[in-house]
């Protein structure tokens, strides 16, 4: 095989959970390793993308930011199929967020609808760990770790997107969680520059 074509796997990450989790601010650490202190709420959806190497397989991570708020749960269905994986985030310091895990999970699985609900992959990121020294605190690693148990041992990750604390051990978590779960959408790119723009990482269009 002539050695300008890559083997690449294109995997589609969801990013769920209540507004001011810090979804954007994780992404944005992951991928740009900027962290913005103003908060600026989501509208709709976004996505940016990641290019890692895991063994001998290139992976690009298309990662997907979606607003929290009410009015936005509404997607549609065709916005989370062909996902394959889902990462639900909460703030360590608001136990209402942690709560609202459980909507979360069951909403993606109506609108995703995969084959083998079960067997889908889920990772579970507790964010704002910095916050306060930890004091603040209002849900123990103990209860987040037990909610995962009871769905099927997802990986569950405390993260600080402000402080950069376990923000590219999780994600790439997902990528590996992600590649198990692939439906073979290996796409073969014939001389494609390994750098990719800022503007395409956002998802922009340069035409």
């Amino acid at each position: 095989m002539d050695t300008s074509m890559k083997r690449r796997t294109l995997l589609k990450v969801i990013v769920l959970g209540d507004s001011g989790v810090g979804k954007t601010s994780l992404m944005n650490q992951y991928v740009y390793k900027k962290f913005n202190r103003q908060y600026k709420a989501t509208i709709g959806a976004d996505f940016v993308t990641k290019e890692l190497q895991i063994d001998d397989k290139l992976v690009t991570l298309q990662i997907w930011d979606t607003a929290g708020q009410e009015r936005f749960h509404s997607l549609g269905a065709a916005f989370y199929r062909g996902s394959d994986c889902c990462v639900l985030v909460y703030d360590v310091n608001v136990n209402k967020s942690f709560e609202a895990l459980q909507n979360w999970h069951e909403e993606f699985l109506k609108q995703a609808d995969p084959t083998d609900p079960a067997a889908f992959p889920f990772i579970l990121l507790g964010n704002k760990i910095d916050i306060d020294g930890g004091n603040s605190r209002e849900v123990s690693e103990k209860k987040a770790r037990e909610w995962c148990a009871a769905k099927g041992n997802i990986p569950y990750f405390e993260t600080s997107a402000k402080e950069d604390y376990n923000v590219d051990e999780a994600f790439l978590c997902v990528a590996k969680t992600g590649l198990t779960n692939e439906h073979e959408q290996d796409i073969y790119f014939q001389g494609i520059s390994e750098t990719v723009s800022e503007a395409d990482q956002r998802g922009g269009c340069a035409c």
